[in-house]
């Protein structure tokens, strides 16, 4: 018998191509796993895992009438997943399309960055201070067009007044999201996506989870001003930061935008190296 598998195994060739299958494979898998790792799809993955492990006892104990029920459950899971998956599904294909083939030609300019960080940091202080609740969105490269078509259209210069403004309590506007795109003010009154994660704390409110859900299906940066304390907190790749100051929001949104730069040059000379994470790893 040992004789029979050790000739198996001489016999047996690895080439490059196989080697190849396997790392893509494996780097799929892996992608997946980070996709959905912390939603709502995680616990529905490890359902589906279990009716599979089922599925293979009872054809192994020939459970018959067990067997065909959850063949029959599979099979209508087949229509199932891709409605069930539709978040992760879109979130997947959007950070397919966030590659080098499609980047957007729109970036951030210097001067424009500091425009805008200068009329944000002026807007904040005064918010906080007068404890008056925001919900800031950037775009990036990802466009947010059926984000902002939910909102009144204003494709105004954004400047500190604007924002607060918008934002003050009996403002009509005052409820919803604000879209930054380029130096001016998109939209406003904005209706986001709430997270997927069902693992975020109880004491946050409907405005940090609908900036962390923005940045789940999109590369924008969410700031969160809270209407309770006061306290600044930014949302990124699914990420919150909270009890920002000023100067660290400013390093960080720096420290944002001075990588995407950098990567975009190193990509125009190595464009393989971010094809498949251009936004995502800031």
């Amino acid at each position: 018998m040992w004789e029979q598998i050790l000739s198996g195994i001489t016999h047996l060739r690895v080439g490059w191509r196989d080697i190849l299958d396997v790392v893509i494979i494996s780097y799929t898998f892996y992608r997946l796993i980070l996709l959905i790792r912390g939603t709502r799809a995680e616990q529905l993955v490890k359902g589906l895992i279990v009716l599979l492990v089922a599925l293979l006892i009872s054809n192994l104990l020939g459970l018959r009438t067990i067997n065909w029920l959850l063949q029959g459950l599979m099979t209508m899971s087949l229509v199932a997943i891709p409605i069930i998956f539709q978040p992760e599904l879109r979130r997947a294909l959007e950070q397919l399309g966030r590659g080098r083939l499609f980047q957007r030609t729109y970036d951030f300019e210097d001067e424009d960055l500091r425009e805008v960080l200068e009329e944000l940091l002026k807007a904040i202080p005064v918010m906080v201070k007068k404890k008056i609740g925001a919900l800031i969105i950037l775009e990036r490269e990802t466009g947010l067009k059926d984000i902002i078509e939910t909102g009144i259209r204003i494709d105004g210069v954004m400047t500190a007044e604007l924002l607060i403004n918008i934002f003050m309590p009996r403002s009509p506007l005052h409820d919803g999201a604000v879209i930054i795109r380029g130096k001016s003010v998109a939209a406003a009154g904005c209706y986001l996506p709430f997270t997927e994660n069902p693992n975020l704390s109880k004491e946050l409110g409907t405005r940090h989870r609908a900036g962390i859900g923005i940045t789940e299906i999109s590369d924008a940066i969410g700031i969160i001003i809270s209407e309770e304390t006061g306290v600044i907190s930014l949302a990124h790749n699914g990420k919150l930061t909270r009890y920002l100051d000023e100067k660290t929001l400013r390093s960080t949104l720096l420290n944002f935008y001075s990588s995407v730069r950098k990567k975009k040059r190193i990509s125009s000379i190595l464009p393989w190296r971010f094809a498949d994470n251009n936004g995502d790893d800031e």
